[in-house]
């Protein structure tokens, strides 16, 4: 927790409610308690041992109004989440228990409960021209992030994967989110609103991200202003033809999705 650089720009959203707790956790104060303290969460935060064994993480949440909470970044993360998008988070939650509710918990998640946890995890969602979305989604690295330098004083990003955060607060190049695109007459304060009616179980199920090495964001790191950061092509991929006979993805079951 002391690690975490709250002058990151991926953080810019987040510092002034998440410092303050996160001072208090380095303190010495449980973390569920800290988070629940601070009172603006549709939820309460509980220890991890609150979770009843055998009982699926999001159905908890679901049927308690309370989030099972492990010491640690990952779960912190996940918590400022909730106070950031409330709404979104909690269309997420119902989407997951209801899927539950339909198919039980298997050892491989079904498509949406899949794309939901591939949000919630590693969403990043941008507002951006349309000559930069376009190049980013065909994975022209050098057009989006050169060519189209300038027109990322065009883009708007907010963080929402609290994955990738937990990752960033020790960057490394490869670190990659998944893009979700906002339209442009969608201001700051209807983002949750607007997300919460845009997450629907048909979009999800057709997995509409975009991979994004996120360190390559104009701005958000040193190392790429220097010219040949977005030649390595064990990042910055090319794009992949799809096949027709390609297997889904899937996501196992290995414990609580936090």
């Amino acid at each position: 927790m002391a690690d975490i650089d709250w002058n990151a720009p991926w953080l810019a959203d987040w510092r002034a409610v998440g410092e303050p707790i996160a001072q208090r956790v380095v303190a010495g104060v449980l973390q569920a308690q800290a988070l629940s303290d601070a009172g603006l969460a549709p939820v309460g935060f509980v220890p991890q041992a609150d979770l009843p064994e055998g009982q699926a993480y999001e159905d908890f949440i679901y049927a308690r109004g309370q989030v099972p909470t492990r010491e640690g970044l990952h779960d912190f993360f996940n918590a400022l989440c909730w106070m950031h998008f409330p709404l979104a988070k909690k269309r997420l939650n119902q989407l997951q228990a209801a899927e539950i509710a339909r198919a039980g918990v298997g050892q491989v998640r079904g498509p949406v409960r899949d794309a939901a946890t591939v949000f919630d995890e590693n969403a990043l969602l941008i507002q951006a021209p349309d000559v930069v979305w376009e190049a980013l989604t065909s994975h022209r690295w050098q057009d989006a992030m050169v060519a189209w330098r300038a027109q990322w004083a065009h883009v708007r990003l907010w963080t929402f994967g609290h994955a990738a955060l937990e990752k960033l607060v020790q960057p490394y190049k490869s670190i990659t989110v998944h893009l979700w695109r906002v339209p442009n007459a969608v201001d700051a304060a209807g983002l949750d609103a607007w997300l919460a009616q845009d997450l629907t179980t048909e979009k999800l199920a057709t997995k509409p991200f975009s991979p994004l090495p996120v360190l390559g964001v104009p701005g958000w790191w040193a190392p790429n202003e220097a010219p040949d950061f977005y030649e390595d092509v064990g990042v910055f991929r090319p794009r992949r033809l799809r096949i027709k006979a390609e297997k889904p993805y899937a996501i196992q079951e290995i414990g609580p999705a936090a």
